[in-house]
C-alpha cells in the first residue's frame, strides 16, 4: 500500500480562471522527508490541503481526480478521520492557534480523540519539550511572538501522533536557533518511528541537509520530481523554476563558470565546500597575505547626522515581561542596519519606539532632534514609516490606490500633488499596473510591497521594516531586498527586522544584536559573524560562506568573507593569479 497515491488531480478555486491544481500523478511508497518547494502561486499550498480533505470537504471548488492517503480516499471519509493520520501546519500559525493558553491549546486536538487526561497531558508535555516552549504553559498566545506562535502551531499538531506529518513553511517566522530546534523535533520524530514529512520550504539549506526527494510545483503542475542534489547543482534551472540553490552551491556554479571546477564537484554544503577548497588554500598558503578580518563600515558614524537617538530606554508589557531593559543606541542618516536575535528579544518592540507605537517605560527616544514623547505618532509618522511583519496588520482599503494615498489623505495631502507621490511609488515599487485591485488579491509579496509604497507616499527619512522577505518565494525576496536597497541609496535611512543571515550579509552595513532585552554587540555583519559568543546569545547562525571561511581561516591568514559574490571572486583571483 502507497503512503500517499495522486491520480490525475486538479482543483480549481471558486471563481478562479486558471487551475491551481493541473494534472497531478504522485506515489510516495517510503516514510521519509519529501521537500517541496517552487515560486508563490505555484499550488504548493493547495496541494497540501488536499492531503488532510481539507479540499474538496472545506474548501468550495472542483476537485478532479483522486488522492488516497494510507489507503483512504480523501474525497469519502470525514475530516476528523483523516486529521488521525495526516498533521498540518498551516503557514499562519494564527489560523490554527486558538486555546486560552498555550498548553489548552496543544491539549485540544488530542482530547478530542477521546484519550485518557493523563495520555493527553503526556502527549502535550513531550510536544511543548520537542519545540521548546517548556514554561509557557500558562502563557495565552496572544501574549507570544510571531515565532513562538509558530512552534506552538507545531506542537499543537505534533501532539495527535500523525502518521504523515505536512509542513507549510514552519519556519518562516523563528529565529536561525529556534528553526533548526523545529526541525530537530522532526528528527526525532522521525527517529522514534516511520513518520512520512512532507515540507513546504523556501530555505535550500534545510531540504538539502534533510531531504530524500524534492518536489517543484510551478504553475499548478509538478515541474521536477527528483533528488535535491540534481536540482542544485544546476543553478540556471532551479532560477527558472523560482527555487533558491544553497549558497555553497551558488559558490560552486559561479567557480564552474570560471571553468575551474566541474558540474558534478559543485558543493551542496559547507562540508563539501571544505573538502574542495581546503587543498587550494594550503597548496597557496605561503603566498596568502595576511588580510584585515574585520573591515570597517563603509561609512563613519561620527560623520553623518544623528537621526534617532535611544537613550537608557527599558519597556515592560507588564511586571513579568520586561521587553528591553536600558537600550542605549544612535541610527544616522543614510545607515542600512539589521536589527536581529532570538524570537522575543526585543526587536520589534524597540523598533515600535521609533514612531511612538510604543512609549517608554523609561529612557527617551529622540527622533529628528525632538523628544518622542512630546508627539503624537500623526507627527512621528511623517519621519518614521513602519512596515509590519505581517502587512494584513495595516492594509485596509478597498483598492491598491487607495491604501498608498491613505497616509496622505491622513496628513491632509490632497490633489495634484497626492496623485503625482501616490503615481510614482506605485511605480517604484512595481505595482503601476495594479491600482484599481483589492488589495487582499495580490499575493503576499505584492502586498507587502503596497505596504512599503504606503510608507514611502508620506516621505519618511527613516523606514523600519519588519521581517521584509518572510513567506517570500525566491524571486519575491530579491524583488523586496533590491527595492529596499534601492531605497537605501536614495538616502532612506534602513532598519530591517531580520532572522535572515543571508540578507544581513548581502546588504546591512551594521547590525545590531539583541538578548533578552538588551542590545549585545553593535558591530558589522563579518565582526557579528566572526564572535561566536555573540551569535550563540543572540540565536543567530552565520552564512554557510561565513562558516566556510571561518574553517578555512584556520589553514590560512585570509579575510572573513561572507556573501558569494565575495567569496567567488576571491577564490578566482586566488586561483588564476
Amino acid at each position: 500500500m502507497s503512503i500517499i497515491d495522486i491520480d490525475s488531480l486538479s482543483y480549481k478555486y471558486p471563481n478562479a480562471t486558471t487551475k491551481a491544481l493541473d494534472n497531478i500523478d504522485f506515489k510516495l511508497t517510503e516514510p521519509g522527508f519529501t521537500a517541496i518547494m517552487g515560486p508563490t502561486g505555484a499550488g504548493k499550498t493547495t496541494f497540501s490541503l488536499t492531503l488532510n480533505g481539507l479540499i474538496p470537504q472545506f474548501y468550495e471548488g472542483t476537485m478532479e481526480g483522486s488522492v488516497h492517503v494510507l489507503g483512504i480516499d480523501t474525497k469519502r471519509y470525514r475530516i476528523q478521520r483523516l486529521v488521525q493520520h495526516v498533521g498540518l501546519v498551516m503557514q499562519d500559525p494564527e489560523s490554527q492557534v486558538f486555546g486560552m493558553n498555550v498548553l489548552a491549546d496543544v491539549m485540544f486536538g488530542p482530547a478530542n480523540l477521546g484519550l485518557s487526561y493523563d495520555e493527553v497531558m503526556a502527549r502535550a508535555r513531550r510536544a511543548l519539550n520537542l519545540v521548546g516552549l517548556v514554561g509557557f504553559d500558562k502563557r495565552p498566545p496572544s501574549d507570544l511572538s510571531g515565532g513562538e506562535k509558530q512552534r506552538l502551531a507545531v506542537a499543537s499538531v505534533l501532539a495527535m501522533h500523525p502518521e504523515i506529518l505536512v509542513l507549510d513553511e514552519p519556519t518562516s517566522e523563528l529565529d536561525p536557533v529556534g528553526r533548526e530546534e523545529v526541525y530537530q523535533a522532526v528528527d526525532r520524530l522521525r527517529e522514534d518511528g516511520n513518520v512520512t514529512i512532507l515540507a513546504i520550504e523556501h530555505s535550500p539549506d534545510e531540504v538539502v541537509s534533510r531531504a530524500e526527494n524534492l518536489v517543484v510545483f510551478s504553475e499548478g503542475k509538478m515541474a521536477y520530481v527528483g533528488t535535491p542534489k540534481d536540482i542544485f547543482r544546476n543553478a540556471p534551472q532551479a532560477h527558472d523554476l523560482g527555487i533558491r540553490t544553497p549558497e555553497p552551491a551558488e559558490l560552486g556554479w559561479k567557480l564552474y563558470e570560471a571553468g575551474i571546477i566541474e558540474q558534478q564537484q559543485i558543493p551542496l554544503t559547507v562540508d563539501e565546500a571544505f573538502e574542495l577548497i581546503s587543498p587550494w588554500i594550503i597548496e597557496r598558503k605561503d603566498r596568502l597575505a595576511k588580510c584585515d578580518t574585520k573591515p570597517c563600515r563603509c561609512d563613519a558614524e561620527g560623520e553623518k547626522e544623528v537621526i534617532l537617538s535611544v537613550q537608557d530606554l527599558s519597556h515592560s508589557y507588564s511586571d513579568e515581561i520586561h521587553a528591553l531593559r536600558g537600550v542605549s543606541l544612535d541610527v544616522h542618516k543614510g545607515e542600512f542596519i539589521a536589527l536581529v536575535g532570538q524570537n522575543g528579544a526585543g526587536k520589534t518592540t524597540l523598533a515600535k519606539h521609533f514612531n511612538g507605537l510604543l512609549r517608554p517605560t523609561k529612557g527617551r527616544v529622540i527622533v529628528d532632534g525632538k523628544d518622542a514623547a512630546g508627539q503624537a505618532i500623526y507627527d512621528l509618522a511623517k519621519v518614521v514609516g513602519y512596515v509590519f511583519q505581517n502587512p494584513d496588520h495595516q492594509i485596509f482599503s478597498a483598492t491598491v490606490w487607495e491604501e498608498a494615498a491613505y497616509g496622505l489623505k491622513v496628513q491632509g495631502i490632497t490633489g495634484e500633488k497626492a496623485k503625482e507621490r501616490v503615481a510614482n511609488v506605485l511605480e517604484l515599487v512595481g505595482l503601476s499596473d495594479l491600482l484599481e485591485l483589492n488589495p487582499f488579491t495580490l499575493s503576499k509579496g505584492d502586498r507587502q510591497k503596497l505596504a512599503v509604497a504606503s510608507i514611502l507616499a508620506i516621505e519618511p527619512q527613516v523606514l523600519v521594516i519588519d521581517e521584509p522577505t518572510t513567506g517570500l518565494d525566491a524571486r519575491g525576496a530579491e524583488g523586496m531586498m533590491t527595492l529596499i536597497d534601492h531605497l537605501n541609496k536614495l538616502g532612506h535611512t534602513v532598519i530591517i527586522i531580520t532572522h535572515d543571515m543571508k540578507l544581513v550579509a548581502e546588504y546591512a552595513t551594521r547590525v545590531i544584536a539583541m538578548s533578552r532585552g538588551k542590545v549585545i554587540a553593535d558591530c558589522t555583519p563579518a565582526e557579528l559573524f566572526s564572535n561566536e559568543a555573540v551569535m550563540e546569545n543572540a540565536r543567530v547562525k552565520p552564512t554557510s560562506i561565513a562558516r566556510l571561511f571561518s574553517r578555512l581561516q584556520e589553514l590560512a591568514d585570509i579575510p572573513m568573507l561572507i556573501t558569494v559574490e565575495d567569496a567567488a571572486d576571491f577564490f578566482i583571483e586566488l586561483l588564476k593569479s
